[in-house]
């Protein structure tokens, strides 16, 4: 049955509360090192998807892209945007080994620790996405503190070259990428006159399976959907999944992702 979604204005819980008052104007929810958008489905204790946004995007960016906000509230789930760090004047992520700024793994559990307080977010059942920058910053983040939430499910962007030598494990990771997407393409592009390098995906998957000590680097499943072309392993250790989606279009949010990665979280076990 489907629930009624509601904006939450960020309003405190009262005038003495612990946690600083929201700004009722703007719908913003301050923190100490940063803030959030948040929106909540009429239920008790829901659990939440944190989605980050891309280069230069916003919070607010982020939840006017109702054919992913509405699936995941009419699903029962809490929708946080948070707002990403001034980089070189625009918005973004702090995800790159070595940049210096804000810890982004502090932040997001800190927005993630206020939602909990001010509206009953459910802590043990929290996904972590992202777009772009925001999906890097989502890899980077499973990488090195896989355990700081639930699962993982990155929209067009994995991790820059040099490629990580190895990452943390095990990790609950699901990556949706399109086929002509050139901006950041599955084989990755040199940026900054040279500064930097995306890198590519299939080599991500790699470190993904190594990770989760996947026996074989064969795909133990394949599917394929109107929208989607799916691969996942099998196979690894407990604790671990992780699967693939391609789709034929370019650098986006695809219709029906927020369907596809609830389906998948929902069917792990102990989600």
């Amino acid at each position: 049955m489907a629930v009624k979604p509601f904006l939450v204005a960020c309003i405190a819980l009262s005038a003495h509360s612990a946690n600083a008052a929201c700004d009722a104007e703007k719908g913003m929810c301050e923190t100490a090192n940063g803030g959030y958008q948040i929106e909540l489905p009429d239920a008790e204790s829901p659990p939440l998807l944190v989605f980050l946004h891309g280069y230069g995007g916003t919070g607010t960016g982020t939840m006017k892209n109702r054919g992913m906000v509405e699936p995941l509230l009419e699903r029962g789930y809490a929708v946080m945007a948070p707002e990403g760090a001034m980089r070189n004047g625009r918005q973004s992520w702090n995800f790159f080994p070595g940049w210096e700024g804000r810890d982004e793994t502090a932040f997001l559990t800190e927005v993630v620790q206020d939602a909990a307080d001010r509206f009953g977010i459910d802590t043990t059942r929290v996904l972590l996405g992202g777009f772009s920058a925001g999906g890097f910053m989502v890899n980077y983040l499973a990488c090195h503190a896989p355990g700081t939430f639930s699962a993982y499910v990155p929209v067009s962007g994995g991790f820059w070259r040099p490629h990580p030598e190895e990452c943390n494990g095990p990790v609950r990771l699901f990556h949706t990428h399109g086929w002509t997407d050139n901006v950041v393409p599955l084989e990755g592009r040199i940026l900054g006159g040279g500064r930097f390098h995306q890198g590519d995906i299939f080599v991500g998957l790699e470190i993904w399976r190594e990770a989760n000590e996947c026996a074989d680097t064969k795909p133990s499943g394949f599917g394929t959907t109107d929208q989607f072309m799916l691969r996942k392993w099998n196979g690894c250790a407990d604790g671990a999944a992780l699967e693939f989606a391609l789709f034929p279009g370019g650098h986006n949010v695809p219709q029906g992702w927020a369907d596809m990665v609830l389906d998948w979280y929902e069917d792990l076990p102990g989600s």
